[in-house]
C-alpha cells in the first residue's frame, strides 16, 4: 500500500553546506518499502540557529547534520548522547516533543568499517582533517586500538587538539609522511567544492600506502579513490560511510531496523540518483 504525505506525516531532514541526494533517496526508499508515514528532504542554511529552532518549533522528527555544522549545532540542542559527547561532534538530531537529543552515527559507521575491512591496528594511520567528522574518524580508530597515528591539519588549534585527544602526532602538511592507511576527512575532492579535482594526499603517499579511505561521498569515486584504484590499492569509500551512518539515523528516527536486503536495495537506489 502506497503512503502519500498528509498532515500526519513525520518530516525528517538534513542540513549540509552542499546537500546531496544520497540520504534523501536512501531514507525515502525505505519509508516506502516499509510503508512508514515519513518524508525526508535535504536543506542548507545560512542561519543555523533559526534552522535548529525550526526543527524544534515545527515538530520535525529528525535531522542529519553534515559539514560544516557538526560542532556549531552543539549549543543548540538539549542533550548529547554518549556517542556525540565523547568527541564533541554531532551528526544526528532526534526531536521528541520539542526536546532535541544529538547523536554521532559517523563514529559508529567508522567502527563498523574498520571491522568489516579487517584493518589492522598495527597499521600506521594518517588522518587528514580536524573538523567534526575528523573527530569521529580519529576517535573511532583510536578506540579500535590504532596507536600509531598522525593528524594532518593546517588549523594550528584544532589539529593539535585532535591529535592530543587521540594520542597521535600532528603535522600541518603531509611533507614526506609515511603511512599504511590514508584517511581523507576534508572537502578536498568533493563535488562543487573549490578543490573538487584535487588529491587529498600526494601521489607518493598513495603509492606507499596499502589502504586508502576517502570519507567524501560525493562523487562516489573521488580523485583520491580513482588514483588509489588505478595502482591497485585497497579503497574504502565515503558512500560506505554514508550508508552505515544513514541506517543508524533511520533507526533512531523510526524505531524500525530494516533487513540487510532492504538496506542493500536502498543503497543501490540512492547511489543511482
Amino acid at each position: 500500500m502506497a503512503i502519500f504525505p498528509n498532515k500526519q506525516t513525520q518530516l525528517c531532514m538534513s542540513l549540509a553546506a552542499r546537500p546531496g541526494n544520497f540520504g534523501t533517496r536512501f531514507h525515502n526508499f525505505l519509508y516506502r518499502a516499509l510503508e512508514l508515514d515519513y518524508f525526508y528532504k535535504a536543506f542548507t542554511t545560512t542561519d543555523l540557529t533559526a534552522a535548529i529552532g525550526g526543527i524544534r518549533a515545527l515538530g520535525i522528527r529528525g535531522c542529519a547534520v553534515s559539514m560544516p555544522f557538526k560542532e556549531a549545532c552543539i549549543p543548540l540542542v538539549d542533550e548529547l548522547d554518549a556517542s556525540a559527547a565523547a568527541i564533541a561532534s554531532i551528526n544526528t538530531i532526534v526531536n521528541d516533543a520539542g526536546y532535541l537529543k544529538a547523536y554521532n552515527t559517523d563514529y559508529l559507521a567508522i567502527r563498523q568499517l574498520i571491522e568489516r575491512h579487517a584493518l589492522s591496528p598495527e597499521m600506521r594511520l594518517a588522518v587528514r582533517g580536524s573538523g567534526g567528522m575528523a573527530k569521529a574518524v580519529a576517535s573511532a580508530f583510536k578506540d579500535a586500538g590504532f596507536a600509531h597515528g598522525t593528524v594532518i591539519a593546517r588549523n594550528a588549534e584544532a589539529g593539535p587538539a585532535l591529535a592530543d585527544r587521540c594520542g597521535y602526532a600532528w603535522v600541518a602538511e603531509e611533507a614526506g609522511l609515511e603511512a599504511d592507511l590514508l584517511v581523507n576527512v576534508t572537502p578536498i575532492g568533493m563535488t562543487g567544492g573549490a578543490e573538487a579535482g584535487a588529491l587529498a594526499f600526494s601521489e607518493r603517499a598513495i603509492e606507499q600506502a596499502s589502504v586508502v579511505f576517502d570519507v567524501v561521498a560525493l562523487p562516489p569515486r573521488t580523485p583520491l579513490v580513482l588514483a588509489a584504484q588505478a595502482i591497485g590499492k585497497r579503497v574504502i569509500t565515503g558512500q560506505e560511510v554514508v550508508a552505515l551512518q544513514a541506517l543508524e539515523q533511520f533507526v533512531l528516527y523510526t524505531g524500525v531496523r530494516p533487513t540487510s536486503e532492504q538496506v542493500a536495495e536502498a543503497v543501490a537506489f540512492a547511489a543511482a540518483g
